[in-house]
C-alpha cells in the first residue's frame, strides 16, 4: 500500500459572493513540481479562468492515459517486445450520467506505438496487451467512466 499526495493552492481574486472570482490555482506535487491549474473554459467562462492552465477534466484524462501507457509498456517489455515511442491523443467526454449529473462518462485512448524492427507484437498480441493494461492500470480500476482503447 502507498499514499500519494497533491497540494492544491488557491487565493481569492475578485468578488467571491457574486461568483466573479478567479478559478486559477496551483497543483504542487512532491519533488517540487508545480502545475498551473484552473477550471475548464468549457465549464467556467472567461475571465474567471485561465486558458493556459490544466483543468481537472484534462488531468483526469491524462492520468488514465498515462497509467495505461506505463502499464502497457511494462507488460510489453515483460513479453519481450521493444517499444521505441508511444503517443496517445486521449479524449474524455463530459456528459450527463445515469443520475442526470455531469460526469466524465467516457475516456477514449488512441495509442500509437512505434516498435523496434522485429520486436513488435502481432495485432492479436497487441490487443491482448491493451486489454491486460486496462485491467491492471491502477487509475482505470479506480474510476466508473468507460475507458476504451481505439487502435488504428
Amino acid at each position: 500500500m502507498s499514499q500519494h499526495t497533491a497540494s492544491i493552492r488557491w487565493q481569492r481574486e475578485g468578488a467571491f459572493a457574486r461568483k466573479q472570482y478567479q478559478r486559477a490555482h496551483r497543483w504542487v506535487f512532491d519533488g517540487g513540481v508545480e502545475v498551473p491549474a484552473a477550471a475548464s473554459p468549457l465549464v467556467v467562462p472567461r475571465p474567471w479562468t485561465v486558458d493556459e492552465a490544466v483543468d481537472p477534466e484534462e488531468a483526469f484524462v491524462a492520468a488514465i492515459a498515462s497509467c495505461h501507457m506505463l502499464t502497457f509498456l511494462f507488460l510489453a517489455a515483460n513479453a519481450g517486445y521493444v517499444a521505441e515511442a508511444y503517443v496517445d491523443d486521449a479524449a474524455g467526454l463530459l456528459a450527463k450520467d445515469a443520475e442526470g449529473g455531469q460526469a466524465m462518462t467516457e475516456v477514449t485512448l488512441r495509442p500509437r506505438i512505434t516498435w523496434a524492427e522485429g520486436r513488435a507484437p502481432s495485432a492479436e498480441a497487441l490487443a491482448a496487451l491493451h486489454e491486460q493494461a486496462h485491467r491492471e492500470c491502477f487509475i482505470s480500476r479506480s474510476v466508473k467512466s468507460r475507458v476504451r482503447v481505439a487502435t488504428p
